[in-house]
């Protein structure tokens, strides 16, 4: 099995907000693959004294245990515990009801010898391909359908859309929300790889335009997880005057991309 991971800070002076893990069982059989994005907050108050990045190496962490020792657990259950267990972390000292309580989107998947099973919750991006070289695209599409004109004001998108009916979830405080992640299980035979990519490296097809979700697919597969990313910021550095174009809020995001063949 080929497994290889990069992760990247959009600044190296900020901490990297994603959290990328492989797990591979030490008895052999099968495994699994997390990946978060911690979702940046406006400046201000959030109602928590920590960090995205602890919230995501929390959330992370949790996810990558209990995907490989409770096999017996759907996907789903193993979201919404994770997010209990990590909302216990810190209930103490933080107000878990603040729409900016530290979030993130989730990418998981777990494979045996049968099946591999799936998790997408918001904007991250998972991509299967089968023996015959079909890239199948897995993604929770409910912010790209948020009109762009609403999500201007952070006070706004807090207010009507984040984690609301008609508008997107991600993975806080409200361990429920795993019931709105996109899910699905597919026999292990029609898989021989599989791709998790966080939004800072999904935008060479979303926002740049350089390729589909095969041609992304094929640049990681022949030259690597980290060439992707390389070209993400060369694209990124040579556009900055256009980010409203873009419409891209920083000019470098943190990215992530996992990549697992057998």
């Amino acid at each position: 099995m080929r497994t290889e991971l990069v992760s990247e800070p959009g600044d190296p002076a900020r901490p990297n907000e994603d959290f990328a893990s492989v797990g591979l069982p030490a008895s052999g059989h099968g495994g699994a693959l997390v990946v978060l994005d911690g979702v940046t907050p406006p400046t201000g108050d959030d109602g928590c004294v920590h960090s995205v990045a602890w919230f995501s190496s929390r959330l992370g962490g949790a996810l990558t245990e209990l995907s490989l020792t409770y096999r017996d657990l759907t996907l789903p259950e193993i979201l919404s515990r994770s997010i209990t267990r990590t909302a216990e972390a810190h209930a103490g000292t933080c107000d878990l009801s603040h729409p900016r309580t530290p979030q993130a989107t989730v990418v998981l998947a777990r494979w045996s010898a049968v099946e591999v099973e799936y998790l997408v919750l918001s904007d991250s991006a998972l991509l299967l391909e089968s023996p015959d070289g079909t890239v199948t695209a897995l993604l929770d599409d409910r912010l790209s359908h948020v009109p762009p004109a609403t999500l201007t004001s952070a006070a706004r998108t807090d207010a009507t859309l984040r984690n609301q009916e008609g508008g997107f979830f991600t993975a806080a405080a409200d361990p429920s929300v795993a019931s709105r992640a996109v899910t699905g299980t597919v026999p292990r035979s029609s898989v021989r790889a599989l791709a998790a990519l966080t939004d800072g490296a999904t935008r060479w097809v979303e926002k740049f335009r350089e390729g589909d979700w095969t041609g992304l697919f094929t640049l990681v597969r022949k030259e690597g997880a980290q060439a992707l990313v390389s070209r993400v910021r060369a694209l990124e550095s040579a556009d900055a005057e256009l980010r409203v174009r873009l419409g891209r809020s920083k000019t470098h995001d943190d990215a992530t991309v996992v990549f697992v063949e057998w």
